[in-house]
């Protein structure tokens, strides 16, 4: 059996895309974002909860569970089906696809498992991916009429007419998304306003939010830069415009030249370097690049005096005068002076702006963890950052403990405020216990993943896989092999699948 478009096996993680810290870092921003908001608004489509809702695959179908792992949506459905926010219930379901035409039919269902928005000829949601692959859905919805594209809300409310072309996402920007008409590429937001007329050939996005504005081309080709308010910051005058921006600098190419320029568009700086790959983080009046010359990176100031001389293999600027250079294959840190500040002896650093804490990795698996002052101040393996609740996650030999960002150890009880159990280790088996230390699960499993915001902790014996809920109780005796999975969570009896980008659950 088929389990329609792209999945007739079940979808495979793959590994080449996983590195640890930013997988770690999404699926916390993920399971974070889908569990806030708890009001209802009581109406019969596009109804906010305390619930939340996910896919779910079994016997080569797919349906809706809840968080409680209660059956929402009975698994009956051929293709996937997507729940563009796992707040509400509005689930879309495709069906009727012809797979020689591309041509299919799509529906909207709500948690009674009734068809809403039965006016409407097509609706779909909108997906989008950043450059680390992880991937979201927009919080509209793109409707069809009579062979044109336009918005409407969760509630069912048109927020776009019907008049374009396309409607897309803009890569990794959230809530902008890109229309087309009669070729022609404009910008619009997420409820509905049109921020960009439909002008321009192509648009694509400056930097990593809208405030950064969009790179837009003219029919000629050329390019320019339009702010968030459609304000031309560079008029389409240039070859092309790279990525690379900062204290109102840009990096542009003209006549096969690189170079870059201010917000007059007039030349800033033009000679020295291949390329300019990063502007760096300091005042207008003391503004320096890294760039680029005979593969080799270093430092310049825009008055083309040259602060480090191109000798590394890579360089990127993290506070201000202290940068993470390359040399061979080893990473170290250097200051504006180009004196080393980090030994060499890393395979690959890491620096958090937000906690401002680096992580330098080393070839067995560990990390050293320094301060802003670059000092050492812990050493494990590293398993998660949360920069919202301000903590590390390492483990050090066989313990797993948390640090904030000052490096003081807390107890899990003190950073997983909502978890009623707690994992424990003794004699190289794992248990549960309470806030007060109180045994609730005994020590008997080989392995364990902490409690969720669902309230599962799922459990590992004899190489299989179950789930206990928030009581202790056992809710899926361990059967589950899951050694190729890289991210082991249970909602009830259902196991999340292995492409964590999909965000859904399985039942073998």
């Amino acid at each position: 059996m088929s389990k329609g478009k792209r999945y007739d096996t079940e979808p495979k993680l793959n590994m080449k895309k996983v590195f640890a810290v930013i997988i770690a870092i999404a699926v916390i921003i993920m399971f974070i974002y889908v569990i806030k908001g708890v009001l209802e608004k009581g109406k019969d489509t596009g109804k906010l909860t305390s619930k939340n809702y996910f896919a779910v695959f079994k016997d080569n179908k797919w349906g809706v569970i809840d968080s409680s792992g209660n059956t929402v949506i009975d698994p009956a459905y051929r293709e996937m089906i997507v729940i563009p926010n796992n707040k509400i219930d509005v689930f879309i379901c495709t069906y009727d696809v012809n797979y020689e035409t591309g041509d299919y039919k799509t529906k909207a269902l709500n948690s009674k498992n009734e068809e809403i928005w039965t006016n409407i000829e097509k609706v779909e949601p909108i997906t989008n991916q950043d450059n680390s692959q992880n991937m979201w859905y927009e919080e509209v919805l793109r409707f069809q009429k009579d062979g044109k594209y336009g918005l409407i809300d969760f509630e069912g409310k048109e927020i776009l007419a019907p008049e374009y072309d396309k409607i897309t996402s803009v890569q990794g920007i959230k809530n902008i998304l890109l229309i087309e008409k009669e070729q022609k590429v404009g910008i619009a937001d997420n409820k509905g306003e049109i921020i960009i007329p439909a002008e321009y050939k192509e648009i694509t996005n400056l930097g990593e939010d809208s405030k950064s504005g969009f790179i837009v081309t003219s029919n000629e080709d050329k390019q320019g830069i339009v702010d968030y308010t459609n304000t031309k910051i560079l008029e389409t005058n240039f070859d092309k415009i790279q990525k690379v921006y900062g204290n109102n600098l840009y990096v542009v190419t003209q006549d096969e030249k690189e170079k870059l320029v201010g917000k007059d568009g007039q030349d800033i700086l033009t000679t020295g370097f291949d390329n300019i790959i990063q502007i760096c983080k300091e005042t207008e009046e003391n503004s320096s690049i890294i760039y680029k010359e005979d593969n080799k990176y270093g430092v310049m100031k825009i008055t083309g005096e040259v602060v480090i001389e191109p000798i590394y293999d890579n360089l990127k600027q993290t506070s201000l005068g202290t940068f993470i250079a390359k040399k061979g294959e080893n990473y170290g840190i250097i200051n504006w002076n180009n004196e080393e500040k980090l030994e060499f002896n890393y395979i690959g650093i890491t620096y958090s702006e937000k906690a401002d804490i680096y992580i330098a990795e080393k070839e067995d698996n560990t990390a050293d963890f320094l301060n802003y002052n670059l000092e050492k101040k812990l050493q494990g393996i590293f398993l998660n950052i949360d920069v919202e609740k301000g903590y590390l996650k390492v483990r050090v030999g066989d313990d797993i403990r948390y640090y904030n960002f000052r490096f003081e150890e807390k107890k899990d009880t003190e950073i997983l405020t909502s978890n009623t159990l707690f994992l424990r280790k003794k004699d190289g088996k794992y248990g549960l216990v309470d806030k007060n230390e109180n045994i609730v699960v005994d020590y008997q499993y080989d392995d364990a993943v902490e409690q969720n915001i669902f309230g599962y902790v799922a459990v590992k014996k004899d190489g299989k896989w179950g789930s206990i809920d928030s009581k202790g109780n056992v809710v899926c005796e361990p059967t589950y092999n899951l050694d190729s999975y890289f991210y082991i969570d249970f909602i009830g009896r259902w196991h999340l699948g292995q492409d964590l980008n999909m965000n859904y659950y399985n039942m073998q």
